[in-house]
């Protein structure tokens, strides 16, 4: 009898699950990859774990030290300040682009998505996921909602610092009082308010990137030369 084929998981699902786990920092600055830890724990061969590697190292993700290993790379703050100034020269200029007439249905969404971003005792994870909706949903009333895939693909380390911010304040309830400041400027017509609110809001991440490197320096790149050492266990110098 011929046995079940197993399920193949294609090299792109790899690489998405493990940018992932990158971003949402399960695999955190500075960790050593295990390409065969990591091939067990996926169920797959090293084959698409080794492509994936690669990949992320393209995206600055992650950094592949010959006879050494590979690693998650520490934060960026030089890479998330490209990223940010990417973002908000797109979101602002999304704004300026915002049409007399609002689609009433895109607005609606929006007003959800504010509620559940109140709701108590909601995770982390969720909130950012609402953050990112709430963004592309702005993108969206502009006309311009394609254009948030570059945003996304272009801002790894950006994201990993705003996590990092996340977890660092004990609410995530002052960034949620500001999207709704800036989605009421945005209904009501005044674009020059919703700017000021929403550059505010982008830029937050410079003053949560200087705290969290005051007491945990070891998340964040000082030196592109710095190489990891293997000892017993693994240590940066």
């Amino acid at each position: 009898m011929a046995q079940p084929k197993r399920q193949r998981t294609s090299r792109r699902e790899i690489y998405v699950t493990l940018r992932q786990m990158v971003l949402t920092l399960q695999l955190p600055p500075g960790a050593a990859l295990s390409e065969n830890e990591l091939a067990a724990s996926l169920g797959v061969s090293r084959t698409p774990v080794r492509e994936s590697l690669i990949l992320l190292a393209q995206e600055g993700l992650v950094q592949v030290f010959p006879q050494i290993g590979s690693f998650v790379s520490r934060v960026d703050p030089a890479q998330v300040a490209d990223a940010q100034f990417l973002r908000e020269a797109v979101e602002l200029a999304a704004l300026d682009d915002l049409p007399p007439d609002l689609d009433p249905a895109v607005l609606k969404e929006l007003r959800d998505n504010l509620e559940r971003q109140q709701r108590e005792g909601l995770g982390l994870e969720e909130f950012f996921d609402l953050d990112e909706a709430f963004h592309q949903g702005l993108m969206r009333l502009s006309g311009h909602g394609n254009a948030w895939t570059t945003v996304a693909a272009a801002k790894g380390h950006l994201d990993r610092a705003r996590r990092l911010g996340l977890y660092e304040n004990a609410s995530p309830a002052v960034f949620a009082d500001q999207h709704r400041e800036i989605f009421d400027a945005v209904a009501g017509g005044d674009v020059s308010l919703a700017r000021t609110a929403m550059r505010t809001h982008l830029r937050a991440v410079f003053s949560d990137i200087e705290r969290i490197r005051a007491h945990s320096p070891e998340l964040f790149a000082t030196d592109s030369s710095t190489v990891p050492v293997r000892r017993n266990v693994v240590v940066w110098e």
